[in-house]
């Protein structure tokens, strides 16, 4: 029989020792991230290194697995309505039951207005009202009673990221920083132990993906529709989606080629046998037909639901990335390094983000110096009156700083290379794969964009 790869090629979030909580000592999150070079120091922190691991882990368990009593490899899809039998994840779904009923209380004003309904702000307020008592609830309670000698609960840094999780009440908008909010408070319960009822060798990881953060997307998308959020700092037509991130993650993972122990690492290229073409997501009926199992196509399919027009137009990164033809592995290899780039180096995006005890802001002693990518050389500088710190000479100012990256030669390494035309914004076009006939007569040229290597991504 083969022998197992080690296992230390796949990192996992480390659980608090449950001896070592009562002295533990919590920290209500606050924000640090308010320069753009303050981007450099949070990818050096163990905040960082906590995210990258539990989403690598995370994305680690949805891989397919080849079977010994069978020649059909395991996948994972997803499963609505079938109820789980870990009392962990029952209550976080209690927990996100709950608050998407207080729907019923905040009905959508009627006035005329494209985007941001105003009663999403009498929402947010029920929810922040209502927080305390729903995460007094059963063992949810019981894990996030930990105090510490001060006096800080786990709960106060818990709440802190719940609550970051549904959008801004002030812009009325929802985008990839609210979601990594999300995930940030599911981290701070494993760290807290909290899924310990779980089964090992990745069952309760799937559980949390399919179980927890497809059902909280779920309610995102119920409070887009009903409020029509404003997406936060919207790339426009060029961005990957102008809500999520993490769904192309795991859904990509979902159909990767599948390996044998769970301690190989993460398959950078190939599909199990029977997995869709990346090409399907193009076609309505396979996207309908394939949303109820998949998170993948799961988001394309919201996609569909709120945009109308061809696909190319309206989403044309991730049409670009539908012509990969290393498979879904490949795929989701370069969705991790795009999620590096475009989401925790992006200062619009990581600058709500707080920081406590669970995900802490000091450095990370093993980390290494970030890369000064097009994304980290573009972070904006805004010095406040209360510091007298000055920003690095790399970090300089843009009113976008996603903009300047057509106007810049792009960083080497290998990512989801896609291409973007500075074309007017009636048009959705790019040159690498537009279809015959649904262009525009001419085309500017193309700058070739290869989306930054994640320093924490295995090549």
């Amino acid at each position: 029989m083969a022998t197992p790869p080690v296992a230390h090629l796949n990192p996992t979030l480390q659980v608090i020792p449950t001896a070592q909580l009562a002295s533990h000592k919590f920290i209500k999150p606050t924000k640090r991230i308010n320069e753009g070079h303050h981007v450099a120091h949070f990818l050096t922190s163990k905040a960082y290194r906590d995210i990258c691991a539990f989403i690598l882990q995370l994305n680690h368990s949805l891989c397919p697995r080849n079977q010994t009593s069978s020649p059909i490899p395991k996948t994972f899809p997803l499963v609505p309505g079938s109820p789980s039998s870990t009392p962990s994840i029952q209550a976080v779904q209690q927990l996100l039951s709950e608050v998407e009923a207080l729907v019923e209380q905040a009905p959508p004003d009627p006035g005329p207005r494209r985007f941001g309904n105003v009663s999403f702000r009498k929402w947010h307020a029920l929810v922040e009202e209502n927080l305390d008592s729903f995460l007094d609830k059963g063992i949810l309670g019981q894990a996030l009673s930990a105090k510490g000698a001060d006096g800080v609960t786990a709960k106060d840094e818990a709440t802190a990221y719940l609550m970051g999780a549904f959008g801004s009440a002030q812009r009325l908008d929802y985008g990839t920083g609210h979601e990594l909010s999300f995930v940030a408070f599911v981290g701070c319960l494993w760290k807290l132990g909290f899924f310990s009822d779980g089964k090992d060798d990745g069952d309760i990881e799937r559980e949390i993906v399919l179980d927890v953060i497809e059902p909280y997307l779920r309610v995102i998308r119920t409070l887009i529709l009903k409020y029509t959020l404003e997406p936060a700092g919207s790339h426009g037509v060029w961005g990957l989606d102008d809500h999520s991130f993490i769904p192309y993650i795991f859904g990509s993972a979902q159909f990767t080629r599948p390996i044998t122990f769970v301690t190989e690492p993460m398959p950078l290229e190939g599909s199990v046998k029977g997995a869709p073409k990346p090409g399907d997501v193009t076609k309505a009926a396979v996207v309908e037909d394939l949303r109820q199992t998949n998170m993948y196509f799961s988001a394309v399919g919201f996609i569909n639901d709120v945009k109308k027009g061809p696909f190319w137009e309206h989403s044309p990164i991730l049409f670009d990335i539908s012509g990969i033809r290393d498979g879904w592995g490949k795929i989701n290899k370069g969705m991790i390094k795009m999620f590096n780039a475009e989401v925790l180096s992006k200062f619009p995006v990581v600058q709500h983000f707080p920081f406590g005890s669970l995900f802490s802001w000091d450095a990370d002693p093993s980390a290494p110096v970030p890369a000064q990518s097009v994304h980290m050389m573009n972070q904006p500088v805004a010095v406040a009156a209360s510091t007298t710190e000055t920003p690095p000479l790399s970090a300089t100012g843009t009113a976008a700083p996603w903009a300047q990256a057509t106007r810049m030669p792009p960083p080497p390494g290998p990512g989801i290379p896609y291409s973007r035309v500075p074309t007017g914004p009636s048009t959705g076009s790019f040159a690498s794969r537009q279809p015959r006939g649904e262009g525009p007569g001419s085309r500017s040229a193309a700058a070739q964009i290869t989306v930054t290597k994640a320093p924490w991504a295995r090549e």
